[in-house]
């Protein structure tokens, strides 16, 4: 089992280095593949990410000090991937070629050799900052900044059940590094484009309750956001909906994509693991929060999804 000295050790030995991020990325893939690409430029390696996806345009503070590299890349690696598919649109291209894995996802089915997993981490961004402290590599307020978002979003400016002491002293550690934290907090929690509070509105119309309305479904449609002329990466942040509603043990979020491809986020309040829920459609993540993807059409993919919660909730 690979420590975090063996992952600093084989860092410190390369260059050239690509950092993947997974699909639709969001503030911990983004925040730690950042942090880890500026510790490393700091170090005078080449480093660069590569996203999968657009990044969302509250994150591009994140992009602050990153320097543009051109390179061939000698090492890949990945952070906060949990599987092959979540890599997107780079799968063909990198899935075969990745040489280190770091993850905080038990449920890690990337295949990579060598790979550091820490379920017990809240955010893989947790694990960066352990791995910049051992690489010696000093933590600049820009790599806080990056951290902070990492650790924050993925513990839902710590409410999450995810979150533990340590996430708690990891985050004052990084305001006392010089993170924004108000600002950031207030970017990611507290600020909405008008679309997408038109999108929210469309969204509570879609709500549905089944089994005593311990169960609480929405979706999104690709028409939906064509009307509101949103990207992908503006249609992130709905899956905390139905699981804000009382007397909810799971909320699913269905999101459609291009090709009868359904995307599907599921939250739970920690009794019920969504983790093994999403296992059943090749999927994964935590227990209180997890994902996969089914295809189908929207009504039998729905169908589908009320079918398997039954065992769990009744």
């Amino acid at each position: 089992m690979m420590t975090l000295s063996d992952v600093a050790k084989i860092l410190k030995s390369q260059d050239n280095i690509e950092i993947l991020t997974h699909h639709y990325p969001d503030g911990d893939t983004l925040g730690s593949a950042y942090g880890l690409c500026i510790a490393l430029q700091n170090m005078g390696k080449n480093a660069r990410v590569v996203l999968s996806g657009k990044c969302a345009r509250k994150f591009s503070y994140l992009l602050d000090g990153v320097k543009e590299s051109n390179f061939t890349p000698h090492f890949i690696m990945s952070v906060d991937v949990a599987a092959k598919s979540l890599l997107g649109e780079n799968e063909e291209l990198y899935s075969d070629k990745i040489d280190l894995c770091i993850d905080h996802h038990g449920s890690n089915t990337l295949g990579v050799n060598d790979s550091y997993i820490d379920d017990t981490a809240a955010a893989t961004a947790e694990i960066i900052f352990d791995l910049i402290n051992v690489m010696g590599e000093k933590i600049t307020p820009q790599i806080a900044n990056c951290l902070y978002t990492g650790v924050s979003t993925d513990t839902g400016c710590f409410m999450y059940t995810n979150t533990t002491s340590k996430t708690h002293r990891i985050a004052g550690e990084l305001i006392d590094l010089g993170a924004d934290f108000g600002e950031i907090n207030r970017k990611m929690f507290e600020t909405k484009t008008k679309e997408k509070i038109a999108l929210e509105r469309m969204v509570y119309d879609t709500l549905d309750f089944y089994y005593d309305g311990k169960l609480a479904i929405i979706y999104t449609t690709i028409a939906m956001q064509d009307k509101l002329n949103l990207g992908d990466d503006e249609m992130e942040g709905l899956a905390s909906i139905p699981r804000q509603i009382e007397g909810v043990k799971m909320g699913i979020t269905i999101r459609e994509k291009k090709n009868r491809d359904f995307k599907i986020s599921v939250r739970t309040n920690g009794d019920t693991d969504a983790c093994e829920f999403c296992k059943r459609f090749g999927g994964g993540g935590h227990k209180a929060a997890s994902g996969c993807s089914i295809q189908g059409d929207l009504i039998t993919v729905k169908q589908t999804l009320i079918a398997a919660a039954e065992e769990i909730l009744l």
